[in-house]
């Protein structure tokens, strides 16, 4: 068997390449299968996280320019050069399958290139907010452009999502669900340091701002605790979380610190985990949480948390973008280092 995965980079830290790695790492040194993982702008840069030796890095140099709208003027012109490269490199590969990780250019032409190859494509993130806006928006154009997106992922062999909500927000049959996989370490969180962690790409659907404003809450009354963020992301957005931090005169109480390779390792020190994330999918973060015996409290944000957490045993899901509720669910825990060690043990069983 010969497998590609399809995909921008694999340099940055994130859940899709996380994933990706995890299984590539099986494919090729469990199942002895041929796998290729191709990119477009990789750069020469080391993979993020570890990957078999087995395992062949496929760069055709794209190269786009991240800091621009894919549909810039620079970007628009690679697009010819980018769709030759695609179609040589998969035809000189021949591989039994290939899966699509990301959603750029390639998304819309990799199904008709070597048509006798099957192609899966795989969504690693929720679809709840665009269906809403799909449903309510006026725009002609955009209707359109969605019914070309249906149409497009129509000529894909397989769809894959991460959980059973995901799969009504698809028209085509062939809609499959393949969560994302968890390694369960022998080590567990002690539970017992008074300190709390939230994690992922820093962006604004992972909602870190409200992180900081419900820290604001039970600060005073706990000041000998800590919130540390780790990830990397947007600048813009790190600099006003930033900036938020110091307005509510959180800076020796609230750190943002930089994404980490083997974060499980980091978790070990941490009583609880944090998520605030305006919509997840199958967050690899609590997987990994849950894997150590760390307590989450998170809200209920479509769709994922739902479908990992279960309320009120390993952890709590409040009412979803509900602050208050979730200062209450965190101080329950900081407060009640018994409750804390119950709902780990049950989270390593769950």
């Amino acid at each position: 068997m010969r497998i590609v995965f399809s995909t921008d980079q694999i340099y940055l830290h994130g859940g899709v390449e996380k994933v990706m790695s995890q299984k590539a790492n099986y494919f090729a040194d469990v199942l002895g299968y041929e796998v290729f993982v191709l990119t477009t702008e990789q750069m020469d840069r080391k993979a993020c996280y570890p990957l078999s030796t087995k395992i062949q890095l496929v760069d055709i140099g794209i190269n786009y320019q991240r800091d621009k709208s894919y549909f810039s003027t620079v970007n628009l012109c690679k697009i010819p050069f980018h769709f030759s490269q695609s179609k040589k490199t998969i035809s000189e590969l021949k591989p039994d399958v290939v899966i699509v990780l990301n959603y750029a250019f390639d998304f819309y032409w990799m199904p008709f290139i070597s048509r006798g190859i099957p192609k899966w494509k795989e969504f690693h993130s929720s679809r709840f907010y665009e269906m809403e806006y799909r449903t309510n928006t006026s725009s002609f154009l955009k209707r359109i452009r969605f019914r070309f997106t249906d149409w497009i992922e129509s000529k894909y062999s397989k769809i894959i999502v991460l959980n059973p909500d995901e799969k009504r927000f698809y028209k085509k049959g062939s809609v499959v669900v393949i969560p994302n996989p968890a390694v369960i370490p022998a080590e567990n969180a002690a539970l017992r340091n008074k300190k709390i962690i939230a994690a992922g790409r820093i962006a604004p659907v992972k909602g870190f701002e409200n992180a900081i404003s419900t820290w604001k809450m039970i600060h005073a009354d706990h000041p000998d605790w800590e919130l540390h963020i780790y990830g990397d992301g947007e600048h813009n957005y790190v600099a006003k979380l930033q900036d938020l931090i110091y307005e509510n005169k959180l800076q020796h109480t609230v750190y943002i610190k930089k994404a980490v390779e083997d974060l499980q390792s980091h978790m070990l020190e941490y009583s609880m985990y944090l998520m605030t994330s305006h919509s997840e999918c199958f967050p690899m973060v609590l997987l990994e949480a849950l894997a150590l015996g760390l307590p989450v409290v998170s809200f209920a944000c479509p769709t994922g948390p739902e479908n990992i957490v279960t309320h009120d045993s390993d952890g709590f899901l409040v009412k979803n973008q509900n602050k208050h509720e979730l200062a209450e669910k965190l101080i329950l825990l900081m407060e009640n280092e018994a409750q804390r060690i119950a709902m780990g043990l049950a989270a390593k069983n769950n």
